[in-house]
């Protein structure tokens, strides 16, 4: 190893050893006989004492990845800084060695500064104290999530990226194939009909991390590719998804950021919300105002379909796969003015999470379908897998899928998602650090089958 130890692990224990110390050059002072050097990496910071005839001292600037060995000394009293766990020590330095030096920063690290220069060069904004703890606390998260499912039974089943275009949705990314001229994938907006499926092949408990991408403009809670706790349950019922949700949330929360979390959640109907609050995810925080408090509730009893004026048409308020609130009558007796049995997440005023019961039935999951004006041919087209499958022993089913940057947003204390992810876009929904997207050659335009719009 380059290193005997990260910079999280140097403290006062160790006083008197020899080290061999790696990481960035945080802040240089330069004095008449000595250089101090703030060491750090993503444990910690250390100071490093270092004489002014050490060579390769005078060539150092900020940001340059270097490596030390040295001996740890006590600071003398008085000189210490209780704000660093290494503050009662420092390395005293015999060798330097320089791995990378850094020319001039584009951006001063460790002031505000336009978003847009920081997304261009996010290799050194992830480098900052803050983008380093949000991308930990994330981690941190990911790793809860994951061990509660796991501890529960769920199985975790990867689903395809490239997948089939279908409509109710946002906007596809879609992807051109070179082997089937005009045919196209599609990026999945949702792993919705995989999940599905997985049900139906006797996965009675569901989970994935899923990269899910929808082409739609872009908000400080959006970006055009994002993750969701993708999460599906067989022979259940809603209060069983619901309950089991409330436990995760409960357990996540107290393991990474040690809060309790109060379950059950306040319920409130989709009506009631609309009424009281002016919104379908209200906002129970007792004192609004960067507030550390942790309101969630659900909102449930959503309308089935909502009137699409523009098309002229229905058109389902969550997905048409949801199962409606049927009547008295049968399990088809239901309309376009019917429940549905969904419910959705909210958290200080966002929406984190929303899902349903699903139609498992065929006969319920036609008459949807027909109400939407989707025509059978077409919908033999686009579902013909799902509406097969449901007739092959399907199990009554529901899921749920929470937005996890929006999740760790919220539990990082940001104002945007972007803040929660590594290499995020930007605004516009560029990706300003790869100039992404961009032109491509015209042999890959040839290869699959497409020419652009001033060729033709």
């Amino acid at each position: 190893m380059l290193r005997t130890h990260n910079l999280g692990e140097v403290n006062e224990k160790l006083a008197g050893k020899n080290v061999k110390l790696c990481g960035w050059v945080d802040s240089i002072r330069h004095f008449k006989e000595m250089t101090f050097i703030l060491l750090r990496d993503r444990y910690g910071k250390v100071q490093i004492v270092a004489p002014k005839k050490l060579e390769n001292l005078k060539k150092i600037s900020l940001e340059s990845c270097i490596s030390v060995n040295g001996k740890i000394k006590r600071r003398p009293k008085g000189l210490e800084n209780p704000g660093m766990i290494s503050g009662k020590i420092e390395v005293e330095v015999n060798k330097l060695e320089i791995f990378n030096l850094c020319p001039k920063l584009p951006f001063d690290l460790k002031a505000d500064n336009v978003e847009d220069i920081r997304l261009k060069y996010r290799f050194l904004d992830l480098r900052t104290e803050k983008m380093q703890r949000n991308i930990i606390l994330r981690n941190e998260a990911l790793k809860a999530v994951r061990d509660f499912f796991h501890n529960e039974g769920f199985v975790e089943i990867e689903t395809p990226i490239l997948a089939k275009s279908t409509p109710e949705g946002a906007r596809d990314y879609i992807v051109p194939s070179r082997l089937y001229p005009n045919k196209f994938f599609a990026l999945p907006q949702s792993p919705q009909l995989f999940k599905q499926l997985s049900q139906i092949a006797g996965f009675d408990k569901y989970i994935q991390i899923a990269r899910c991408f929808r082409d739609e403009d872009l908000r400080s809670d959006r970006q055009p590719e994002f993750t969701q706790i993708d999460v599906e349950m067989s022979f259940i019922e809603q209060e069983d998804l619901i309950n089991v949700m409330e436990r995760m949330l409960k357990y996540v929360f107290k393991k990474v950021l040690n809060a309790d979390v109060k379950i059950p959640f306040k319920r409130i109907t989709y009506e009631e919300a609309v009424k009281k609050y002016n919104t379908d995810a209200p906002d129970l925080r007792k004192d609004k105002a960067n507030s550390k408090e942790f309101a969630f509730c659900w909102v449930v009893d959503f309308p089935l379909f909502e009137y699409s004026k523009e098309e002229k048409r229905y058109k389902s308020t969550h997905h048409p796969f949801t199962m409606p609130v049927a009547g008295k009558m049968g399990k088809l007796d239901f309309n376009e003015k019917s429940k549905a049995v969904a419910y959705d997440c909210v958290l200080n005023g966002s929406e984190i999470g929303g899902g349903s019961i699903r139609i498992s039935d065929f006969e319920i999951q036609e008459k949807i379908f027909d109400i939407l004006k989707i025509s059978k041919a077409e919908a033999k087209k686009k579902f013909s897998f799902l509406l097969t499958a449901l007739q092959f022993g399907a199990p009554p089913h529901g899921g749920i899928a929470f937005g996890f940057d929006r999740l760790v947003q919220i539990m990082a204390g940001e104002d945007s998602i972007r803040q929660v992810i590594a290499f995020p876009k930007n605004k516009e929904a560029k990706d300003l650090m790869l100039d992404a997207p961009s032109e491509i050659s015209d042999r890959q335009l040839k290869e699959i089958h497409l020419k652009l719009k001033n060729e033709i």
